[in-house]
């Protein structure tokens, strides 16, 4: 029972930061996208459901992390698997970006069909490039931020970014 505690504290433990990072970038790309909106009369996500896409998306990231396809030049420089992973979340982003216009049109629409025609037709495209740009800057900087903790250690880039932390606070950390 101990083992089964440790491991569920384990993979908690490293969910946290990219559930927190995601949790940050989507407030920031809700707040985009409703200062864009203003005035239209289009509802926004709130925190609810953008908590709920963090959590997701933060563990959807661990699960990516442990394909073999998804970490595909570890000796090769940082940026090469900074560009793969960039791209390969960038694809999963658009395509939930996509769906999440898509859904909205599909809950007035008759068929799917029917939406996707009425989304192409009505969809703002410069503010869903726009957003989609943002989520790939976004995106890149949190490959940069994982392949630098890969490569160089937690502790290490802890200490980097904070400094020597006093001891007792060392053993929390």
């Amino acid at each position: 029972m101990k083992a089964v505690l440790h491991t569920i504290k384990h993979e908690v433990m490293k969910a946290i930061p990219p559930t927190v990072f995601f949790f940050i970038i989507l407030h920031i790309v809700a707040l985009i996208r409703t200062l864009m909106m203003k005035g239209t009369g289009v509802s926004m996500p709130v925190s609810t459901s953008i908590l709920i896409a963090s959590l997701v998306l933060g563990k959807s990231v661990l699960v990516a992390d442990m394909l073999p396809f998804i970490n595909r030049f570890p000796e090769k420089p940082l940026i090469w698997n900074v560009t793969w992973k960039t791209l390969m979340y960038a694809l999963v982003a658009l395509v939930v970006h996509y769906l999440e216009r898509l859904y909205e049109f599909w809950k007035e629409a008759h068929s799917f069909m029917d939406a996707n025609a009425t989304l192409w037709t009505s969809m703002n495209w410069p503010q869903f490039w726009a957003v989609q740009i943002l989520l790939i800057t976004l995106i890149f900087v949190y490959c940069v931020f994982s392949e630098l903790t890969r490569a160089l250690g937690r502790d290490r880039l802890k200490r980097m970014f904070l400094g020597p932390l006093p001891p007792d606070i060392n053993k929390d950390l």
